[in-house]
């Protein structure tokens, strides 16, 4: 997933290549076969070969020696993030200390409709719109596109926002979240997330959309989320129960897992609040 990759040969050959050292076909350290060999295997080019090999490296995927070949890096992929569904709030904070954000936009505005409506918000009330790229290990994973309403959001500044989790500026200001309600999907990447996540444009991406609300039942915030699915994995991990004579998969809640894990390999976790879609995560 490179914009290095610029024809549709290269790319499918990328693809190609990521899919075999992703999936263990090609091990850590294996040699990869020769750029003629690969030429003549797909029927391309040189040059669409090379093309594809320079967006592996960039990639970390794999590493060239002059004279000796290019073998799959010995410490892989990047691991991704894995974001367990079944303990949805608990590690919020070690999540935000674990990887960085950074701050592309941020304004007062009128919303769209559709926010306002999922925020329950006045004609002409206004939000704090802001857009930010979390990465980890100095690699984007999520663009986050994020709107709160002004008479919360003016509770902190835009270099705040750049600096601290939003949850937590939420719970600053004396705002708690109660509930949220979210939807997962997948949608291509348009040139704007492409750009940030450093992907292609028409990339798969993994997408969130959430509303968070307080006891009230006040909307407090809106989240659009892309994740590179490369890097970051929903998981849950679920037991068979029995319920009213019936039996069923029921998620599995780990309040204590991550804990003793060093921030580099923290991972997200968070907490189902129903086995549905009525959750709430970091952002």
């Amino acid at each position: 997933m490179h914009s290095g990759v610029g024809t549709s040969k290269s790319r499918m050959l990328y693809l190609l290549l990521r899919e075999r050292i992703d999936s263990g076909v090609w091990a850590p350290g294996a040699r990869l076969p020769s750029e003629p060999v690969l030429a003549q295997e797909h029927g391309i080019s040189r040059v669409t070969v090379r093309r594809a090999l320079d967006a592996l490296e960039e990639d970390s995927l794999i590493r060239r020696h002059a004279g000796a070949g290019t073998f799959v890096a010995e410490s892989g992929k990047p691991k991704p993030i894995v974001a367990d569904f079944a303990n949805l709030l608990a590690h919020i904070v070690d999540m935000g200390n674990a990887t960085s954000v950074k701050l592309l936009s941020f304004s007062y505005e009128i919303p769209s409709q559709d926010v306002a409506t999922e925020l329950g918000l006045q004609p002409a009330e206004r939000v704090q719109h802001s857009v930010r790229v979390r990465l980890t290990d100095g690699q984007p994973f999520s663009y986050l596109v994020t709107d709160v309403p002004e008479s919360i959001g003016v509770n902190w500044s835009e270099a705040e926002l750049a600096a601290r989790p939003l949850l937590a500026l939420l719970e600053r200001s004396g705002v708690t979240a109660e509930r949220a309600t979210q939807s997962v999907s997948a949608v291509l990447a348009g040139p704007d997330a492409a750009a940030a996540l450093q992907v292609d444009v028409g990339s798969a991406l993994l997408e969130i959309r959430r509303t968070v609300y307080d006891s009230a039942n006040r909307g407090i915030e809106h989240l659009h989320a892309l994740y590179r699915p490369d890097r970051y994995i929903f998981q849950m991990d679920m037991k068979r129960t029995t319920r009213d004579g019936n039996r069923r998969w029921t998620p599995v809640e780990h309040p204590d897992r991550g804990a003793q894990r060093s921030p580099r390999n923290t991972r997200p976790h968070h907490r189902l609040s129903t086995p549905s879609t009525r959750v709430v995560s970091h952002d």
